[in-house]
């Protein structure tokens, strides 16, 4: 079985049907977007680029961003790059992505404990790091591959901090929306339902500012998006941690 789901065969077919599936949701759940004016103002001329910091649980809504109004801006004029890890998992997604029209940057960040398996890390790091310091967008999981879920790692941190570029919180939900059983609880969105969008405030990353910093402020931004980006696809409320409504 894990041979044929390795098979170039496999990531085919499944590319193909998850590219159909993700086009057909994007352009069927009826949108409401908030923050776009400030992404855009960010992606309009910016030299770094840009991190769009997106969890790992939206993967399958990710591109509805793109297809539906990122690639559409007049300010955005390079190429938009999304990472994706080195797994059988990660090849369909890949194959998918790039039928979007979008670049794929294959690797992932090494697991402490298989420290002797290379997961593309290094060379994924210096492929978005020449993006980003060409002006381009990079969209990555700030808690992927493996989780914890929702918790953002030093991954974009670091990646930030070594080109210049801003991270830009972005946060996608829409309901209903079934969820598989699995660390992220990955969404599998439904078409014809509610959806929300938001891009967060874009985040500075200076390389004099202490990542511990940095990566409380994208935890910040990410809970705040998500928040609202629930609240947009009609989900009711929550609070947040500290207790305060949102």
């Amino acid at each position: 079985m894990k041979s044929l789901f390795r098979s170039p065969l496999f990531t085919t077919v499944m590319g193909f049907v998850l590219w159909a599936w993700m086009s057909f949701v994007a352009h069927t759940i009826r949108w409401r977007v908030e923050g776009n004016e400030a992404a855009r103002a960010v992606l309009g001329g910016r030299e770094p680029g840009v991190i769009l910091a997106c969890w790992h649980e939206t993967v399958l809504l990710m591109p509805s961003g793109w297809l539906r109004f990122v690639r559409h801006w007049p300010e955005h004029t390079m190429r938009t790059a999304m990472m994706v890890s080195l797994s059988p998992d990660g090849a369909a997604i890949s194959a998918a992505v790039e039928r979007l029209d979008l670049d794929v940057v294959r690797g992932s960040a090494s697991n402490k404990k298989k420290s002797n398996k290379d997961k593309g890390g290094v060379r994924a790091i210096a492929e978005a790091s020449k993006r980003l310091r060409e002006g381009g967008v990079v969209c990555m999981t700030p808690d992927g591959p493996r989780g914890p879920r929702r918790l953002a790692s030093a991954g974009a941190i670091m990646l930030a901090q070594r080109t210049g570029a801003a991270i830009v919180p972005y946060a996608i939900s829409s309901k209903p929306a079934p969820r598989f059983d699995s660390w992220d609880t990955l969404i599998f969105p439904l078409p014809f339902s509610r959806g929300g969008v938001v891009f967060g405030a874009p985040i500075d990353c200076p390389r004099e500012a202490t990542a511990e910093a940095l990566q409380e402020a994208l935890q910040t931004g990410m809970d705040k998006a998500t928040r609202r980006a629930e609240e947009l696809a009609g989900f009711h409320a929550r609070p947040d941690p500290a207790g305060a409504a949102v």
